[in-house]
């Protein structure tokens, strides 16, 4: 009948590489059909996935193999005859989890299978020796005949069975050795995964911790720009200012060239010259501070640009260095990107 397929699902392929047995390597673009397959002829059940013409999975289950969960979503199987480590990404916990309990399933029917097949081969070399003992107490009871020839011919089949599961011992102990062997290079290749990610998770805390801090340094400096508008908003109160002391200064240098032409047209208001001198010497003193004001203004408005520049050049250096800072952080969130895909 062939081999039959007992369960299927849909997952990304993925092979541990070869050259660094640490890596994995992607071996469908997209999630490709997985099925387990049972042998009727042969009592044997493999993992069989095809991406296009191209076969990717070809395992055939034994008791030894282990399907581990390396995370919620991933699962790995070493093949010793393939020599490779297999690995499977699911879109879901559950495909992963009915994966895993078929795997577990195939496996113990495998198992049972093979013992099924070593007790008879017991049961057979057991009988060849039986049949064997009784065939010399027939010679030696009957001395000949067609009997003899046909326990002769039977001891013969047995004899051959005896040598061929001889032969089927030697290999199994050869392929115990060898899943032994990728049994030990997995789980080095598992230690060095294990002090890898723990190296990440390392780097990723002090990242972490730096993008804090330069986050803080962020609102300092978002602070600093306010700062700067409140003094904007006051250079502009102050410019104000300054134009409005201007007219008035104006208004009184107009009204003082008033009083002056008046003091010479009307030579005889000799009082009210006195008034308009008193009145002339107190605009001019008024005069005298409103100039003072302006000049410290001025100077106020000089310092306040100083300041303004100063923080602008802080700030722009300051922007530099974030902005080396933010591509480390995202070229270490693309590693550690990729090292979780890895995973």
């Amino acid at each position: 009948m062939g081999e039959q397929p007992i369960f299927t699902t849909r997952a990304h392929v993925f092979q541990i590489d070869p050259s660094t047995k640490k890596n994995w390597v992607p071996a469908s673009k997209q999630a490709v059909t997985v099925s387990y397959f049972y042998d009727v002829t042969r009592n044997s059940y493999r993992i069989i996935s095809v991406d296009g013409a191209k076969v990717i999975i070809n395992s055939t289950i034994t008791p030894n193999m282990t399907f581990t969960k390396t995370s919620q979503k991933f699962g790995q199987w070493a093949d010793s005859r393939a020599n490779t480590v297999f690995g499977l990404g699911f879109s879901s916990e559950q495909q992963l989890t009915k994966f895993a309990e078929k795997f577990q399933e195939v496996k113990e029917a495998a198992r049972l299978a093979r013992d099924k097949s070593q007790e008879k081969i017991e049961t057979s070399s057991n009988h060849s020796q039986a049949s064997s003992i009784n065939g010399t107490d027939d010679e030696k009871a009957s001395c000949a005949g067609p009997a003899n020839t046909h326990l002769k011919s039977e001891n013969d089949k047995l004899k051959i069975a005896l040598t061929q599961s001889a032969a089927n011992v030697k290999k199994w102990e050869i392929e115990l050795q060898t899943l032994r062997e990728s049994n030990a290079r997995l789980t080095t290749a598992l230690q060095d995964s294990a002090a890898s990610v723990e190296q990440w998770k390392r780097q990723f805390t002090l990242c972490r911790d730096e993008n804090d801090r330069l986050r803080n340094k962020i609102d300092e400096l978002e602070e600093q720009c306010s700062e700067i508008n409140r003094e904007k908003e006051k250079n502009t109160q102050l410019k104000r200012r300054i134009e409005e002391l201007e007219l008035e200064l104006r208004e009184k240098e107009t009204e003082l060239i008033d009083l002056r032409k008046q003091s010479e047209i009307i030579p005889q208001l000799m009082s009210e010259c006195e008034y308009v001198s008193e009145k002339l010497e107190t605009a001019e003193r008024d005069n005298q501070n409103l100039e003072d004001k302006v000049r410290s203004l001025k100077t106020d408005i000089e310092e306040s640009r100083y300041r303004q520049r100063h923080l602008k050049v802080e700030l722009k250096s300051f922007l530099e260095v974030l902005d080396g800072k933010i591509d480390d952080l995202h070229d270490f969130r693309r590693g550690l990107s990729k090292l979780g895909a890895d995973n």
